[in-house]
Formats: structure tokens, C-alpha cells, sequence
């Protein structure tokens, strides 16, 4: 027993990467030496040569974050097992958070299924609590809450007699049982009474609307979305504290006021925070979104292990999963699934202080997000709030005040969840109603922050900046699963919304740039941070470099050697060696070299469109002309059905003008490469005239939108919509106008 006691929780295992980091040192040196070339022929060259010459230097400076990010890879393997026979260590109460914000976009039985999970994982349930947050006060949400807690009472017992694997009742019935397995009679009986008891729910779920009158939902009755008080109700209570029972389940919809701030999904965290803090003051928090569903029955105990398993807590300030998705479509046709972004450059962070905190699939230590930073010997200090009162900190609930206290001093780290819920619930009220935070610190140095969409790359980097650590939760299986957007709409929307929530960070106090200077942000992991905070400011270099080849063979003019002179071989290293260097990060994370091209052409897509839309919804709300506003993306199960009518890996499009950027790019494009072949056989003039170089980047820019090109013919959905290919040709116009008369002769 001794030996066990002394036996790891984890383990550190540094990723070998010299063939990556020798590829990525070679590609810097191509791009100095390119820009050296520009310098040294800058003066023979007209201005065309210079905005190259910049727009390389971009990109030179980008492809440096990367490097930064990648050179030290750092992985964690976990050991549960040990975890569940040391005697030395109690296992910690933990309280698991939902949110939902639309029943319309996050249909109420994807949350029901990611609670179901949740309530059904390998962790003694009188140690959890989940809470539910449901930002619309919809009364859908609530009844769908209420019938899977019945259904919980059936499924939770199943899953742990049967080990089930994945215990999300609608994936778990998507499929028959494997014939490979023994199964006994009384499994296939009971799984086909259960599969029937979920279809069961799924129905009444769906029906909800002619449920309206139930006396559950009374309170509901004279909801206003929007405008309605705080509605806290404690869906089901594990009374007797049974280690095999089903956790706590309660159901939270905050106060919202019309002229009161609410903060979006931060403020909705910050609810949650405090509402669990005043019922059952678990010491560490998991946070979901409400279509991430735990795919891992185990991952609780995988968390733990990385949380528990460090001689200094200060190296695991969070425990953040990798967003994975179920159901996922072959290839990442729409380039969000985030493989590549994930398992190279953020295991690369675990080298420096660790990976972002990426919103959903995280856990957090409570005493860390009540504003405690790690001092000398592992003991946590209050970070720039010991001059403030407690009450100008958390707010003037007696009761919040006090569980903070115990939470910081540490006194309840392994204690179970309260079991007298509902002696709480008018504390709970109080807490969440839309004026609690004024005057306090609510969003500024405790809690989830404010300040941007992006709240949980603002609070990871606040985190971050106070000293802390954090670690990848890598499993195999993973840990969780939740739905990627389909369909060019949903996915432009995203990266819009995470575009413009990131570039705000920028500006402001609590940007990477001022916290590497002033606080405990590690230089290097400033410039992480960097990768993605910049990603709007690149739309700009990513639409000039685009543009370029196209002015080129417009104007007769040209911004690469040809292909006659030695120096050609430069940008054609750079470009093939750069390419083969992002394919072997694809076959290095188990992806098809379809799915690498997928994502670089979807790349340059976002660039030119979302993350350009989200610079300049951040440039209006810095010119005080226009706020930023929240767009909840679309959230939906994947079908089993075979739908003939639909290609769901097909770019769709719809009247919404983030689309007319990339229509035009593509536009000035292919009518620059009909000039230009027509004026093969013409005279040069007398000056530069565009080669090979020219025809190849305007012919792979033509290629990089492909979609859109199929968009110029599709039907429906399918196809971009006429008002959108109008105000393109407008802008593509301008630009050819622009070309006829150039300056660069």
C-alpha cells in the first residue's frame, strides 16, 4: 500500500518534434530571405512590390507565433485506477455546469442528453451537482429537465450495472448492440426497455408546447424572455447522499432586466458560480456547453488525476479537454473541427504555461476564479484583493461570503455536496438577480471575465497572467463529443463571433501584451496567445496577398521574379515545402490529405470573410458607432437518417453580407486570369509583365474558393444569393476600375 501511495497520478511525457521544428526553421529562413530579396530590389520595383513586401513580413511574423507555440510539445497520461486506491486522498466534491441560452438553436434535447451523460459518470454521485443554466427562461428547456431526471433514475443504474460506454442516451441508441460481444438476455431486454423509455422522452420532449399548463411550470407562465426574474428550482435532490444515487440536478434562469447588462455567457458562468457557491460549494467546477456531452464515463477521474496529481497545484490552475465532435463530417469539409489547431499547436502550449481555456469541457478550480494566485510553497494568496472588503468582492450575501471564505481557505476540499438544496433556493434568487455585481468584482478580477465575447480566452488569460498553469485532458476515448456547424452560414458565424471577441482583447487592459510586462504572463506564452487574438488583423494581409496576383494581370504589371531568374526558386520552396509541412501535421493527427486542403482553403475563406467581418465590428465599437452583439450558433444531432435531398458537406449560403467579401475576391479573380490569357500574346509595354507566378496564385486563390465558385451556379440554399452577388460585382468593379488606372507605371 505504501508503494501505491507513492505510484503517480499522471504523467508528463514530452512530444518528440525535430523533424517539425527543423521544416519550420527552414520555412523561416525562405521567408527571410524573400523578404531580403524585396529590400535589396525594392528600388527597381514600384509600390506593388513594397505592399508584397509587407504582406510577407505579416506573414513572416505569423508564421513565428506558430513556432513559438509548437516547439515544446508536452502530453499527460493519466492514471484513474491509482486514484481510486489511495486511501489518502478523498475524492472532492465537483459542480458540473450546463449552458443553454436559445431552445430554437440548442434544442432542449441536446441539453437533456448532455445532463444525462453528466449525471451518469464514474464519480461517487453524492460528490456532484449539476446545474443548468438556461439564459432563455424557457419553460421547454425546464420540462425536458424534468423528464430526464425521471428518465436519469432508469438510465443512471443501467449504465453503471452494463459499464456503458458513452452515456448519452442518444447516441448510445443510434446503433444495435454488437453481436460481437457476449450479451446476456437480460441485457438485450433491459436495453430494449430503456431504448423505448428514451424514444419515450425524446416524444414528450418534442411535444412539450401542449404541456405548458403543468403545475411544474406555473412559475413559468409570465415569463418574458428577457424580462423576468431569477428562477432557481432544484429539479432533483440526492437527500440521502448515497454514493450510487443520482447527483443533484437544478435548474437556474437569472434575472434579465432590458436596461441591465447581462454579459452573455459570462455573466450566465458567473451566475452559475455563485449560485453553486452558496448551495453546494463543491472546491472544483466542470463547465459544458449544453451540446457537449461526456463521452468518457470516466473523464471526472481523469480530471481529478490531473488536478490531485502535482506535488504544486500551480501547475494545473485548469484542466482543459480538446473540443472534439460525434457525427463528425469526413474530411472536415468546413474546417472547424479544430483536429490540427488542437493537437499540434495546443499540446505545443503545454511546453509554455499550457493550453487556452476553450469555454466548454474545462475544469476549474473554484478558489482560482474567487481570485486566489499560487504563492511560495503551493499556498495560494488573494491576488490584488487584500485591500478590499469581502463584500466589495463577492457581493453582499452573507452566505456567498462566507462559503468564499471557506473556498479560499481551503478548509472544504473534500467534502461532499450540500444535501439540503432547497433551503437554499431564496439565497440562490438573491445571487442571480441582474444587480448582484454591481460595485463588486464580479467580471473584473473574480469570476469569468468580461470585456469580450471570447470570455473563456479572456478568463484563461487572466488565469494565466496571476501565475497559473494548465494542462491538456488528452483520452482515449475522448473525453467529450459535442456537434460541429454545418453549412457556411453557421460556421462564417462562428468565427465571426470568436473573431471579433478576440480582437477586443487587444484592446484592452487585460491584453497579453500589457500581461507579459506587468503580471505573470511568460513572454512566450504572450505570444500564443497571439495566434488567435490577431486572427482578424490577419484578414488583411490574407485579402491583399489574394489580391495581388489578380492587380497584377489587370495592370500588366507583376510582384514575383519570374520564373526564368534563380531567385524564382524562393517563393517556390516556400510554397511547396510550407504545404508539405502542414500535410504532415494532418497525417500526424490521423487526417487525410483531403481534409488538409479542406482546411487551408477554409482558411483563407474565414480570413477573407469572418475574421475581415469581425475586425470591422470591432473598429465600429472603438468609433462608438456600434456594440459588438452575440450570435448563438446553431447546435443540432446528427441524423442517422439518409437524407437524398441534402449534401451536408456542401458550402451553403444565405442573403448575409459577410459573404460578399470572398464572392468579390473570387470575382476580381477569375475575370483577372480571362485578362490576363488574352493578353498572353500582347505587347508588355514596356514594363513588367505578369509570368507563371502571377497565373498560379491567382489560379490557387480561384481554387481556395471553390465553394463559392460552385455557390455562382448552385440553387437554393446552395447558391449565393443574387442581392450578395450584386453588391460583390459592385466592389469587384471598383477594384478593376482601380487597376485600369494603377499607379504603379
Amino acid at each position: 500500500m505504501a508503494t501505491l501511495h507513492k505510484l503517480p497520478l499522471q504523467e508528463r511525457l514530452p512530444v518528440k518534434n525535430t523533424f517539425q521544428r527543423a521544416s519550420s526553421l527552414l520555412i523561416l529562413t525562405l521567408l527571410f530571405s524573400l523578404l531580403l530579396y524585396r529590400l535589396t530590389s525594392l528600388h527597381s520595383h514600384g509600390p506593388i512590390w513594397f505592399i508584397a513586401f509587407l504582406c510577407e513580413s505579416w506573414f513572416t511574423f505569423v508564421w513565428v507565433l506558430y513556432m513559438n507555440g509548437k516547439w515544446n510539445p508536452v502530453k499527460y497520461k493519466t492514471y484513474p485506477e491509482r486514484l481510486l486506491k489511495r486511501s489518502d486522498i478523498d475524492l472532492p466534491a465537483v459542480d458540473m455546469f450546463v449552458t443553454t441560452a436559445d431552445p430554437k438553436l440548442e434544442p432542449p434535447i441536446v441539453t437533456a442528453n448532455t445532463v444525462l451523460s453528466l449525471l451518469a459518470v464514474e464519480y461517487p454521485a453524492h460528490k456532484l451537482a449539476c446545474y443548468v443554466s438556461d439564459d432563455a427562461g424557457s419553460p421547454i428547456t425546464f420540462y425536458s429537465l424534468l423528464e430526464a431526471s425521471k428518465f436519469a433514475k432508469l438510465w443512471v443504474p443501467f449504465c453503471k450495472k452494463y459499464n456503458v460506454g458513452v452515456r448519452a442516451p442518444f447516441v448510445h441508441f443510434s446503433s444495435e448492440p454488437q453481436a460481437s460481444q457476449s450479451l446476456s438476455q437480460e441485457f438485450m431486454d433491459d436495453w430494449r426497455y430503456m431504448k423505448n423509455k428514451y424514444e419515450e422522452l425524446s416524444q414528450r420532449i418534442d411535444d412539450a408546447a401542449s404541456h405548458y399548463m403543468d403545475d411544474e411550470l406555473a412559475d413559468f407562465s409570465n415569463i418574458e424572455r428577457g424580462n423576468h426574474p431569477s428562477l432557481i428550482k432544484v429539479i432533483w435532490e440526492n437527500k440521502q447522499g448515497l454514493e450510487d444515487g443520482i447527483p443533484h440536478l437544478v435548474y437556474v434562469a437569472r434575472e434579465k432586466r432590458p436596461k441591465h447588462p447581462h454579459h452573455y455567457k459570462a455573466g450566465a458562468m458567473n451566475v452559475l458560480a455563485r449560485v453553486s457557491g452558496v448551495m453546494t460549494n463543491a472546491p472544483f467546477m466542470l463547465n459544458v456547453d449544453c451540446d457537449m456531452f461526456a463521452n468518457n464515463p470516466e473523464v471526472i477521474l481523469h480530471g481529478m488525476c490531473l488536478l490531485l496529481g502535482f506535488d504544486n497545484e500551480v501547475s494545473t490552475g485548469f484542466v482543459q479537454a480538446p473540443q472534439q465532435f460525434y457525427g463528425a463530417l469526413k474530411d472536415d469539409p468546413f474546417g472547424n473541427q479544430l483536429v490540427v489547431l488542437q493537437g499540434i499547436t495546443g499540446v505545443g502550449f503545454g511546453g509554455i504555461q499550457g493550453p487556452f481555456y476553450g469555454g466548454t469541457g474545462c475544469f476549474h478550480r473554484r478558489k482560482i476564479l474567487y481570485g486566489s494566485a499560487p504563492g511560495l510553497a503551493g499556498v495560494s494568496k488573494h491576488y490584488d484583493l487584500s485591500d478590499k472588503e469581502p463584500q466589495r468582492i463577492y457581493g453582499d450575501s452573507r452566505e456567498l461570503m462566507e462559503s468564499a471564505s471557506r473556498i479560499i481557505s481551503g478548509k472544504i476540499r473534500e467534502t461532499s455536496c450540500n444535501n439540503n438544496l432547497s433551503s437554499r433556493v431564496e439565497v440562490a434568487k438573491r445571487v442571480a438577480s441582474c444587480s448582484y455585481e454591481f460595485n463588486t468584482c464580479w467580471g473584473k478580477q473574480i469570476g469569468w471575465a468580461y470585456g469580450s465575447m471570447t470570455e473563456d480566452i479572456l478568463t484563461g488569460l487572466r488565469i494565466h497572467s496571476m501565475g497559473w498553469k494548465s494542462v491538456y485532458l488528452i483520452l482515449d476515448p475522448p473525453a467529450f463529443l459535442g456537434s460541429a456547424p454545418t453549412g457556411g452560414p453557421a460556421s462564417l458565424t462562428q468565427y465571426k463571433r470568436w473573431s471579433t471577441g478576440l480582437l477586443e482583447i487587444l484592446f484592452i487592459k487585460s491584453s497579453p501584451i500589457i500581461a507579459a510586462f506587468s503580471k505573470q504572463l511568460k513572454f512566450r506564452m504572450c505570444l500564443a496567445y497571439l495566434i488567435v487574438i490577431v486572427w482578424p488583423l490577419r484578414s488583411i494581409g490574407e485579402i491583399c496577398y489574394a489580391l495581388l496576383p489578380a492587380y497584377c494581370l489587370l495592370a500588366n504589371t507583376s510582384f514575383l521574379p519570374k520564373a526564368s531568374e534563380a531567385v524564382f526558386v524562393i517563393p517556390l520552396a516556400l510554397f511547396l515545402i510550407s504545404n508539405i509541412h502542414s500535410l504532415i501535421e494532418y497525417f500526424q493527427c490521423g487526417l487525410s490529405a483531403r481534409a488538409c486542403w479542406n482546411n487551408q482553403r477554409m482558411h483563407r475563406i474565414f480570413a477573407m470573410t469572418a475574421w475581415l467581418f469581425g475586425l470591422l465590428a470591432v473598429l465600429l465599437k472603438i468609433l462608438g458607432l456600434s456594440e459588438t452583439i452575440f450570435e448563438v450558433t446553431r447546435k443540432d444531432q446528427q441524423s442517422d437518417a439518409n437524407d437524398t435531398d441534402k449534401d451536408p458537406g456542401r458550402f451553403t449560403f444565405d442573403n448575409s453580407p459577410v459573404f460578399v467579401s470572398g464572392t468579390a475576391v473570387l470575382l476580381v479573380n477569375k475575370v483577372a486570369l480571362a485578362v490576363g490569357l488574352l493578353r498572353l500574346h500582347g505587347p508588355v509595354d514596356g514594363g513588367p509583365s505578369p509570368g507563371l507566378g502571377e497565373f498560379a496564385c491567382s489560379v490557387w486563390v480561384v481554387f481556395s474558393f471553390w465553394p463559392f465558385v460552385r455557390g455562382l451556379v448552385g440553387k437554393g440554399s446552395y447558391g449565393i444569393p443574387w442581392p450578395v452577388i450584386l453588391k460583390a460585382a459592385v466592389l469587384a468593379s471598383l477594384f478593376m476600375q482601380f487597376c485600369g488606372f494603377g499607379w504603379v507605371h
